[in-house]
């Protein structure tokens, strides 16, 4: 691998992220030779640590991830990494920040190369963003920026947060990172679609039923709960996550595998993205809070949570686009806390078809994404001993083996903003048209809530969510098919 020269400066460098999946994924890619000898980390934060303070703290996250590492090979990467106390709000410190990157820049021989990276909490994202611009802190070489979810909470915050961010960076320079797009089964949908004739011709509303997207999680809101309450599972996980696997899998297929086209292809389709009215939200979309239990407390008792909160904990809904292969197909989602398991799963329901058998099912194609990672195609076929038709799943798997060398997300999008490679990052143009279609299901519930009768279902945890949001299918004889 080529040795990219290049400064790093991790606003948040103190923090969770940084610690379990930051400093972790750039050893394994200083191991790659990716990043070597020509690099180096400023990790800022507020706290009063020092450069070996810091080092210590990198070289535990290594230890902490890694069975059996080189420890000459953690204490020369860990070497690269710097300390510097920073308060974001404080104009004068970017001065200091602004001596250090360039110090280090002549003694690594970085060439002028910046990469800022926004680990920390996202109100501060625009003064951060505005002060690397006034401040500038910008090199005289590639300068790109990467920024973590949310991107803002509504679409009147995120194109502020853009502006201000854009004053700084090129679009082409601005990684919006989703880490659900550094999953393997998540790269795996443009593959599957693309190069198999058997699913290729038949990815079209003539042969699809419908698409179902579950990303189920088994734990509550924790100690999350005052920024849980603030946000919901709408703007969570659908916002972002689920919207990144809709467009794979709705996107038409580009003309070559570059990042300009794979986004050219994205966009063409999202802007026929059907934003839902109020009355389609009330029919296509349920919504709900997990109830307590034994051993678990109902959300509204959970710390930090509004004992009269309208906060959804679970989401089912509906999108559909007019153009593209999908074109007027639903997809249905649904997510949410306290589900029987933890699992992200992805559904292709087939259209039934006339056969002389009648028992038949379906063909579905189900990509398993978490925590196990398959895609498998349930078939019909003879049953051996007795008449009728029994059904057989076609598994594609990895073995132990090469789930052993799959990388962590983290550590493939941050080798592809190394390479500048943002194939894999959302577009401003994406994103915009993602929050167009949140604000309007937020707004439609906005009212019902200001109207005092806010349909907010109650369920119980450790199941699949509300049985209500099996009414959200276009017809009575559909149904979850992960149950």
């Amino acid at each position: 691998m080529k040795n990219i020269p290049v400064i790093m400066i991790i606003f948040g460098g103190s923090g969770d992220l940084a610690h379990r999946k930051l400093y972790p994924s750039l050893f394994n890619l200083y191991e790659q030779g990716l990043i070597h000898d020509n690099f180096a980390v400023i990790g800022t934060a507020r706290r009063p640590w020092s450069h070996e303070y810091l080092r210590g703290q990198v070289s535990d996250a290594i230890h902490e991830t890694h069975d059996q590492v080189d420890e000459n090979e953690v204490k020369d990467f860990a070497s690269h990494f710097y300390y510097q106390s920073h308060d974001v709000t404080n104009v004068e410190h970017y001065e200091t920040l602004k001596k250090l990157a360039q110090e280090l820049d002549d003694r690594y021989s970085a060439q002028g190369n910046r990469l800022f990276y926004m680990a920390m909490a996202p109100r501060f994202f625009g003064t951060i963003a505005t002060h690397i611009n006034d401040q500038h802190l910008t090199g005289s070489g590639f300068n790109r920026i990467v920024v973590e979810k949310p991107f803002g909470h509504d679409l009147a915050s995120a194109e502020e947060l853009n502006k201000e961010i854009t004053a700084s960076f090129d679009e082409n320079d601005i990684f919006r990172i989703d880490h659900y797009l550094g999953k393997e089964m998540i790269q795996n949908i443009m593959p599957m679609r693309f190069t198999n004739p058997l699913i290729k011709n038949i990815w079209s509303g003539d042969y699809i039923k419908n698409i179902q997207i579950t990303l189920a999680e088994r734990l509550g809101v924790e100690a999350r709960g005052g920024y849980y309450d603030t946000s919901g599972a709408l703007r969570d996980m659908v916002q972002n996550h689920i919207f990144q696997i809709i467009t794979l899998l709705a996107m038409p297929e580009p003309k070559d595998l570059s990042s300009d086209s794979v986004h050219q292809a994205k966009q063409d389709l999202l802007k026929s993205l059907i934003i839902p009215t109020p009355e389609e939200v009330k029919n296509d979309f349920v919504r709900g809070q997990y109830l307590g239990s034994d051993t678990t407390f109902a959300y509204k008792k959970e710390p930090n949570v509004d004992p009269n909160s309208t906060t959804e904990t679970f989401v089912a809904g509906k999108a559909k686009f007019t153009s593209g292969p999908l074109a007027g197909v639903p997809i249905y989602f649904r997510t949410g806390k306290e589900f029987k398991e933890k699992k992200t799963r992805i559904d292709i329901v087939l259209k039934h078809i006339n056969n002389p058998y009648g028992q038949a099912h379906s063909n579905n194609i189900t990509i398993e994404v978490d925590p196990e990672s398959k895609i498998y195609i349930t078939i019909n076929g003879k049953k051996i001993d007795e008449p009728g038709i029994r059904r057989e799943d076609l598994t594609y798997a990895f073995s132990k083996e090469e789930m052993a060398k799959v990388p962590d997300g983290y550590e493939r999008l941050l080798h592809d903003v190394f390479v500048n490679d943002s194939t894999n990052f959302t577009h401003w143009s994406e994103l915009k048209r993602y929050w167009e279609f949140i604000d309007a299901v937020e707004n439609a519930w906005q009212k019902e809530n200001e109207a005092g009768n806010p349909e907010i279902t109650q369920y119980l945890p450790y199941r699949m969510g509300p049985k209500e949001s099996n009414d959200i299918f276009e017809s009575p004889t559909e149904h979850w098919i992960y149950e």
